[in-house]
């Protein structure tokens, strides 16, 4: 097996919020028995867009040995998943994502949703 990124996810920190699935568009995350779990290696990509949105840091990415994303996979896996969809806000105007494009973020501790309006104001001050 190949070593590549992939995401770990550290159970003690881990809540069990759900933050995390949204974000993963191949459906690699889902909560399973209370806790953010990578069900399918094969289905993360390691691009950890799940990363900033956790409140509790439970997520990283690290490199190790995991099968190699497989995008045919996701597809199947996806076409046969029920659709879930939570339509994410801007923390500082209220814009959803559906208006404009927004960011995870992490903001005085929190992780949150930025709309790229607002991000350079964040950045920049």
């Amino acid at each position: 097996m190949p070593k590549r990124q992939i995401v770990r996810i550290d159970e003690e920190k881990c809540t069990g919020c759900g933050l995390c699935v949204t974000p993963c568009a191949e459906g690699a995350i889902q909560i399973v028995d209370g806790k953010a779990r990578v069900v399918r290696e094969e289905l993360c990509d390691g691009a950890g867009f799940c990363i900033g949105v956790c409140p509790a840091g439970a997520l990283s990415i690290e490199e190790r040995e995991a099968p190699a994303f497989s995008e045919e996979a996701v597809h199947e896996y996806l076409k046969n998943k029920e659709k879930t969809y939570l339509t994410q806000t801007c923390f500082r105007c209220g814009n959803t994502e559906d208006r404009i494009p927004l960011l995870p973020c992490r903001y005085r501790g929190e992780s949150l949703w930025v709309c790229t309006r607002c991000l350079p104001p964040l950045i920049h001050g």
